[in-house]
Formats: C-alpha cells, structure tokens, sequence
C-alpha cells in the first residue's frame, strides 16, 4: 500500500519539476514533509526556492525561469489594500492561470500537498496545507 503512495508522489513531484522547466536549465523543488500546521515552514520548504525567504521572488531557483517570480509580500498592496485570499488559495490548488495573475510556470501546488499527507486516509490535509499556507503569505504582507 505504501510504496504505490511513494511512487504516486515520485511522479507528481516529477511532474511538478518538468512544468518549471521553462528553459534549458532544471529547476527541481524537493518535497519535503512538513507540518500542515506550519504554512511557515511548509513556505520555506516548497516555495522559498523561486520566491526567496522573504517572498521578494528572488529566490536560488528564480534566475532559471523564463519569468520573474512575484513579489508575494506586495499581494495587498496589488490588491486595494486587501490580501486577495480567494485568489492565492485558488493559485496554489489549481495553479495560475495567466501571467497577469502569476507566473505559469509555477507549478500546480494541490495534487502534491494533498499527497502528502497519506497517513491520514480520508482527511483533506491538503486544504488545510493551503490555509495555512496562505494564511502565512498574508502574514508577510508590506505594511
């Protein structure tokens, strides 16, 4: 049971990986697991790479896209003045669908943190993976 799970999870992530490939080079994210309870940490495992540590989308991985990942502290500011939930809930469960609304490179975030989570069958660990994902994006908002 355990190892058709793995291997489920080896070929999203290989998914993943090749959807980022938007140039010669490889951009790679490892998969880490971290606690649903922690969009910081789960931040600084599956997003840190293109975005950077602080969000200014800067991150190691950046300089291999074709596109300049967003600047996620700016997502208020960009919106009114309010953190646009909806829409950064629906950017990591269905990924982006345009370049005005972030980049298409970026891969599509709900396949991968709802596999995650196996050792609880029949919980959506992945929609709370989301919500506290983003809950932690409106967190580092710029005042």
């Amino acid at each position: 049971m355990k190892c058709p799970i793995l291997a489920t999870l080896a070929v999203t992530i290989a998914v993943a990986a090749g959807y980022a490939d938007q140039s010669a080079k490889t951009v790679v994210v490892t998969v880490n697991r971290t606690p649903a309870s922690s969009g910081k940490l789960m931040y600084a495992s599956y997003c840190a790479s293109c975005h950077g540590v602080y969000g200014k989308g800067n991150g190691p991985t950046a300089q291999a896209l074709r596109n300049r990942p967003p600047d996620l502290t700016a997502l208020s500011r960009d919106n009114g003045g309010r953190f646009p939930l909806g829409h950064v809930k629906a950017v990591l469960e269905f990924g982006a669908a345009s370049a005005a609304h972030g980049t298409v490179q970026m891969p599509v975030w709900g396949p991968i943190l709802r596999g995650i989570d196996t050792a609880y069958p029949g919980q959506n660990m992945g929609a709370l993976r989301i919500i506290n994902l983003s809950g932690y994006l409106e967190s580092i908002q710029e005042k």
